[in-house]
């Protein structure tokens, strides 16, 4: 879910503002990034014999506590409902944002909160005594650059052939677990090493730094403190469950759990004990991640034996205005307007809804994009993240590599991307942070724009709609 990791993550650049709006009601997506680590063979992930646990995250239960229970799958979780993960994150705050009250204040303040809300005092004590601002943790929040990459940049550091290989290597490694899992959850292994693959590396980059000194400097800093501060408190309860302690609970910047990064939110809401030892171990049991992944896109809406994205040819004379995540037309529609397998065959011509995705615009590579689609928007907002994680599977599954661009296509600088969102801003369109970010919201802007001043309305930003709109100005 990469990293804010995760890097924003994200989220980072969307697509359509539709698009976003019915997404908006499913899921918590968030922009973080992937780790940018390529290790050239598959990492070994440790598995657990049945009732053991990792010394990394041996559960340390409070004085006196029950038995931990601990969800299975199919098995009531009381958190869940606690920890709600429908809906986006609140709108984040603009990055020159200021604190109004110190961080000694706000943390005395939020541990009354937190004993109100039913933490104990011992979790409290050993989770928030000596926690100072991570000054490091807010700059990269800030900072986020990852995501103002071209998708074909981002693509290319991203769905390695290393990766491709390694996502092969794990569902062989692990061809029960997946058996299982895509009979229960109808989710396919591909999918699920796609993002295991572009979120740790199977294990190789989970972050090792104190998820708990992430999460309180996050939860105070006034850019996205109304969304971290629900993420604290999830923290401090799976503390409380005994699932882990602060000392164990390492990770990335972001304050993300385990090789596929839950937020502690997503943690409590859908992380399951998927071996049945007990415990939940989404740091070294590849049964649980892989059963808890499963679990997690299965409440984000994936739909079983449905496709979500491949790689198409479309033709020179398109109505390109149609190439919209909010457009979805019947598979045959867009096979009348010759659009192509990638091997020159036709596509099937069935009702099937489908979107047309052209990243690049109409002279670089296009996607079909399904319904499915959908959940790899709210697991991360970032377009470029969840079209780059997609078409992953679609490799680890035996796709080919992607095509080539039909031309060499321009890129804005960051500055220039700026720019382009000033423009169109002073024209009245509501484009978010300006922040050199290519999202839903400017993709639409673009379009409206390219329409308007009759450009091929593929809602791509090109050089030529900058200095038309400068002409303008």
């Amino acid at each position: 879910m990469f990293r804010y990791r995760f890097c924003v993550a994200v989220l980072t650049a969307l697509t359509t503002t539709t698009l976003m709006a019915a997404a908006a009601a499913k899921a918590q997506g968030i922009e973080f990034g992937p780790p940018q680590t390529k290790p050239t063979k598959a990492p070994s992930v440790q598995q657990l014999e049945p009732g053991a646990a990792s010394a990394a995250t041996a559960p340390v239960p409070a004085a006196g506590a029950a038995k931990r229970q601990v969800p299975g799958p199919g098995t009531p979780n009381p958190l869940a409902e606690k920890y709600s993960t429908s809906g986006l994150p609140p709108k984040p705050n603009p990055a020159n944002c200021k604190n109004a009250e110190s961080f000694d204040v706000w943390l005395a303040g939020f541990r009354k909160e937190a004993a109100a809300n039913g933490v104990s005092a011992r979790t409290i004590s050993r989770a928030l005594d000596g926690r100072t601002l991570e000054t490091g943790v807010i700059a990269r929040d800030r900072k986020q650059g990852f995501f103002a990459q071209s998708y074909t940049d981002f693509a290319a550091k991203l769905a390695t052939n290393n990766r491709v290989q390694n996502g092969r290597a794990q569902i062989k490694k692990n061809a029960d677990a997946f058996a299982r899992v895509t009979r229960q959850y109808g989710v396919p292994a591909s999918v699920i090493t796609g993002f295991w693959a572009l979120e740790s590396d199977f294990g190789a980059g989970m972050g090792k730094l104190p998820i708990m000194n992430s999460l309180t400097t996050l939860a105070y800093d006034c850019r996205r403190g109304a969304m971290f501060r629900k993420e604290l408190m999830a923290a401090l309860d799976i503390i409380d469950r005994g699932d882990m302690s602060p000392d164990t609970m390492i990770g990335s910047w972001a304050g993300e759990i385990g090789q596929t990064q839950f937020l502690p939110t997503r943690y409590l809401a859908h992380a399951i004990d998927y071996d049945g030892d007990g415990d939940i171990n989404l740091f070294a049991n590849p049964t649980d991640i892989i059963g808890s992944t499963a679990n997690y896109m299965t409440h984000l809406g994936w739909r079983r034996d449905e496709p979500w994205l491949e790689e198409v040819i479309v033709t020179k004379d398109l109505a390109w205005d149609k190439a919209d995540l909010s457009i979805k037309l019947p598979r045959s529609q867009w096979s009348g307007w010759g659009v192509v397998n990638v091997d020159g065959s036709p596509l099937s011509s069935d009702a099937l809804p489908a979107s047309l995705i052209l990243p690049m615009g109409r002279f670089g590579p296009a996607f079909l994009a399904y319904e499915n689609f959908n959940v790899y928007l709210q697991w991360n907002q970032s377009l470029n993240y969840a079209i780059t994680a997609a078409w992953l599977s679609t490799r680890i599954d035996g796709a080919p590599p992607m095509q080539k661009p039909k031309r060499a296509i321009a890129v804005l600088a960051p500055d220039e991307a700026k720019e382009l969102q000033r423009q169109l801003k002073r024209r009245g369109f509501d484009v978010g942070e300006i922040d050199g970010k290519i999202g839903a919201s400017t993709r639409a802007a673009v379009k409206a724009m390219q329409v308007k001043l009759g450009f091929p309305a593929d809602s791509y930003p090109t050089p030529e709609l900058l200095a038309a709109l400068r002409g303008e100005s």
